[in-house]
């Protein structure tokens, strides 16, 4: 090791004390009358944010007992406030699938759409007039009762009845051979019935 290098000139193994500053401030109480020091913070208020008074011990007790942040705002402001403090009150836009709804986002809502992207998407959607698709278990349990298309509840159940009537056993003067028939009809019912068609 090389004593005379200049960076061993620059290691230090013990700090150098520091030295005491003279006259050092400390902070008055802000409340009128009293003298002690103010080591403790105490917010100013809603509208002035950031800044804080200086009160010792039994003022910033006596000052948080009485603090109100909603201090002179209406009943209506305060539940805007904390209705707002729910979501970080950072703005929001609704949610689901009603796209023609006022402040969606592809509608130049809160965030806008400055390239379009979203507004192409919204535009090639299907005819609003589609019928909805059904499973192909659903479509199997329709034909089974003898649908070829989609009926409403009322003639589900009522056709559900005749075929139970037509085919069940006691109908038929205890003749089994249509037994398998009425559980197929039976199956299809409870099918439909789950997809709450019927």
């Amino acid at each position: 090791m090389n004593l005379n290098s200049p960076l061993f000139d620059r290691i230090r193994t013990q700090r150098e004390p520091r030295e005491e500053k003279r006259g050092s401030t400390t902070i008055k109480c802000d409340s009128p009358g009293c003298g002690a020091e103010g080591a403790y913070r105490a917010p100013m208020g809603r509208l002035r944010e950031g800044q804080y008074f200086c009160f010792c011990l039994d003022h910033v007790r006596e000052y948080n007992a009485k603090y109100n942040y909603f201090n002179g705002m209406k009943d209506d402001d305060v539940a805007r406030y904390m209705k707002d403090a729910t979501v970080g009150h950072r703005p929001t836009w609704t949610m689901g699938t009603r796209r023609g709804a006022t402040g969606f986002r592809e509608d130049g809502g809160p965030t806008g759409d400055p390239l379009g992207m979203y507004r192409a998407r919204h535009h090639r959607r299907a005819p609003e007039k589609a019928e909805p698709r059904y499973s192909p278990v659903t479509m199997r349990a329709l034909a089974a009762l003898g649908f070829d298309d989609m009926p409403g509840p009322e003639a589900i159940r009522a056709r559900y009845k005749e075929l139970v009537k037509r085919h069940h056993p006691d109908a038929n003067g205890g003749d089994r051979s249509r037994e398998e028939k009425l559980r197929e009809i039976i199956h299809a019912y409870k099918t439909l019935r789950a997809a709450r068609l019927a």
